[in-house]
């Protein structure tokens, strides 16, 4: 027995082993036999190599000692390569200044497809011309002072705003997806685990993604009786890294955020001593419980009243700086975010109302207002520190994880104070001849002689500097500066400056246009100060520059055309009704009695508080009688010798339109701007410019504004995203 075991055993052994082709195993059965085919020719191609053919022998028995034969293992098919479909995918939130989707989401349905001005009226319609910002001012990623915060909560997540790990991207399958489709996510970024998810091919799906390396992106789609198909991508976002710097235009200056509530009734304000009374009324602040009247402004509880009505202020971004969310440089890279869905826009406001090169970009300067925050109740720092110091802080910062990250992109509006351009504001609407006096021996009051000396003298020098400041911190080339110049605010729709008179001057007595004078700058401004900033950005009409390739800026003046039918004195039909009924075209606006102006400031049947600040309107440049009822400032940021001495001084009534917003854009004005500088800098990114034959679907309804929120309080997220997102 043991002997027929093992000759079992070694004919299977035998068996096993492998034999010479053609030859057949010791004790098997016949089997099929590969032979020569009698008189065939070698294979073609073959080197004598006879082609093979075989012959099939007797059908071998079933061995009954044999084990069974391991069930057959068929590999599951590939999945085909999807026709018809691709992924899609987009950066949720991509304005990263916003900490709530929901505002950027607002501007998203306003703007796509649409010019920024075209947006802006859509939203001044919407909010009844009370202003998109009075909501969204209080949730940026920016401290109370309005400078970028280190940390942003930004939609129930805690993000580093200058060093992103990562962005949330929404994907989803684009083209004809059958209905009953299934679909297998998975994204991979060859660092982490794999990610999946499985849900309805028509539903989106929601993750963050590392930022600075590709996450592979699969979906494979399962049908019921059809062969699965695959889709692939790769999802790479582009974190722009903005900056906007220089002075009250590009600020957003005249544009607060939250414009100031005005009080129906009467608030007395002195003038200087002269023929006539020294006293008047006009609109005060809502809220404000302390004295109105002039005879009892100085003495016990005047600090007191001070802070109180600072609290009822105006709120900005930034209120050391009069920043705005409606400035042009923040609608520009709001603009960029909104029109590419794959990229991210991080944005730096450094931009600061009364900058001057020297004063402004290099060195430090006096803080605008000093009470900061969604409330007022935070103090403002006394001093801003240069912007361009700020800079070189916020680049450090966002350097440490990203050591390659730079700044993509720079816009730069500066140089009308260098040459006082808020002192030819002043010698033209300040017409009274005792206040023209005081106001040209405390230096507020300039001349057109001193502006051309300084445009000739100074300007190019502090010029020169700021190119050779910015060079290095955009990769030594200036042609990612984006310079935009000013829009000019004192054309008449017919042609010519803006003519005498006192229509949207008559806010305080000693305002009035002189025609002459208007004439005479605006003369200059066309053909002297549009002409030489042009000639020192560009390095053309004399202006020697070292390397003139890379000395270059990006320069954007068309805008300019657009302005010249919008200056402060164009009026029309379609204006708001408060403007055409209030501000009388003769100066008449508001009650000439001390009596009447006590309780009724206005002369016309409206209420103070009816004006609307952000209402659409003829004129996109902010008269005195605007910048009064938008943010109505009281001057806190002024040397000692103008300061205010209580809140009926003489002094501030003419240094809040001087200091307060007058003769600057309206947020119509900016969008303007926007919709000029947009071109210049998506030529700068390589970014591609929207078809102008394209023309936007109707877009979806709006959604509800959130309510108004305090200042946030910092929350690390858990181990898991918002809903409807994977964790990484």
């Amino acid at each position: 027995m043991a002997t027929t075991v093992l000759a079992v055993m070694a004919a299977a052994l035998t068996a096993a082993l492998p034999h010479p082709a053609g030859a057949q195993a010791p004790g098997q059965p016949p089997g099929p036999v590969a032979t020569q085919a009698p008189g065939q020719p070698p294979a073609p191609g073959g080197s004598g190599v006879p082609a093979i053919v075989v012959h099939p022998g007797p059908a071998a028995a079933p061995d009954p000692l044999a084990p069974p034969a391991a069930p057959e293992i068929v590999p599951a098919p590939l999945p085909e390569p999807a026709e018809g479909v691709h992924i899609d995918w987009q950066v949720k939130n991509r304005f990263r200044l916003f900490r709530d989707e929901r505002d950027f989401l607002r501007h998203a349905q306003a703007t796509l497809g649409r010019t920024v001005l075209a947006a802006e009226q859509t939203l001044a319609a919407e909010t009844d011309g009370r202003g998109w910002a009075r909501d969204t001012v209080v949730r940026l990623c920016t401290d109370a002072a309005g400078r970028p915060t280190e940390v942003c909560l930004r939609d129930g997540v805690r993000e580093s705003y200058l060093n992103p790990a990562d962005h949330r991207i929404e994907a989803r399958l684009a083209g004809t997806v059958d209905p009953a489709a299934q679909c297998t996510w998975t994204f991979e970024d060859g660092d982490s685990l794999p990610r999946s998810v499985t849900a309805a091919c028509g539903e989106p799906v929601n993750l963050r993604v590392v930022y600075g390396k590709p996450t592979i992106a699969v979906a494979d789609i399962a049908v019921p009786g059809q062969a699965p198909r695959r889709a692939t991508t790769e999802i790479l976002v582009q974190d722009l890294l903005i900056a906007g710097l220089g002075d009250s235009i590009a600020s957003g200056e005249g544009n607060p955020d939250r414009p100031v509530v005005l009080s129906d009734e009467g608030f007395c304000f002195r003038r200087f001593g002269g023929g006539g009374r020294n006293e008047f009324f006009r609109p005060g602040r809502e809220g404000f419980r302390g004295d109105k009247a002039c005879d009892s402004a100085t003495g016990r509880g005047s600090d007191t009243e001070r802070a109180e009505w600072a609290r009822l202020s105006a709120r900005w971004m930034s209120a050391p700086c009069h920043r705005s969310l409606y400035g042009y440089q923040l609608r520009a890279a709001l603009a960029l975010a909104v029109e590419n869905p794959q990229i991210a826009v991080t944005f730096l406001p450094l931009a600061c109302t009364g900058a001057t090169i020297e004063a402004g970009l290099f060195g430090g300067q006096p803080a605008r207002e000093l009470n900061c925050g969604a409330s007022g109740s935070a103090t403002c720092p006394r001093q801003v520190p240069g912007q361009l110091a700020q800079l070189h802080d916020l680049l450090a910062r966002a350097q440490r994880s990203h050591p390659q990250r730079g700044l993509d992109l720079v816009f730069l509006t500066v140089g009308a104070n260098d040459i006082d351009f808020s002192g030819l504001v002043a010698d033209v609407i300040i017409e009274a001849s005792g206040e023209r006096t005081l106001f040209r021996r405390a230096g507020v009051i300039g001349s057109v002689e001193a502006a051309h000396a300084a445009m000739d003298t100074t300007l190019p020098t502090s010029f020169q500097r700021l190119r050779a400041a910015l060079k290095p911190l955009v990769g030594g080339s200036l042609d990612r500066v984006v310079y935009v110049s000013y829009g000019h605010p004192a054309l008449a729709p017919l042609g010519g400056a803006c003519p005498t008179g006192r229509d949207g001057f008559d806010v305080h007595p000693a305002f009035g246009v002189d025609g002459g004078r208007l004439a005479r700058i605006s003369r200059f401004v066309e053909r002297g100060f549009f002409p030489r900033l042009k000639a020192l950005a560009t390095c053309t009409g004399g202006v020697a520059c070292a390397e003139p390739a890379t000395d270059r800026m990006t320069f954007v003046d068309g805008h300019q055309g657009l302005f010249a039918d919008h200056g402060f004195c164009a009026r029309s039909p379609d204006d708001p009704p408060f403007d055409r009924e209030c501000f009388a075209t003769d100066g008449t606006s508001f009650a000439s009695s001390p009596v009447e102006g006590a309780t009724s400031p206005l002369r016309c049947a409206a209420r103070p508080s009816d004006f609307r600040s952000y209402a659409s309107r003829a004129r996109w440049i902010r008269t005195a009688n605007d910048s009064y009822f938008a943010a109505m400032t009281f001057p806190e940021g002024v040397s000692p010798t103008m300061q205010p001495s209580d809140l009926h001084d003489a002094t501030w009534g003419v240094l809040s339109a001087v200091y307060g917003g007058a003769i600057h854009p309206t947020a119509e004005g900016h969008a303007a701007m926007a919709d000029a500088a947009l071109p210049a800098a998506r030529a700068v990114l390589r970014l591609p410019q929207p078809d102008p034959s394209i023309v936007a679907e109707p877009l979806p309804a709006a959604l509800p504004a959130p309510p108004p929120a305090t200042e946030p309080v910092p929350q690390t997220a858990g181990p898991a995203g918002p809903a409807g997102e994977t964790t990484r």
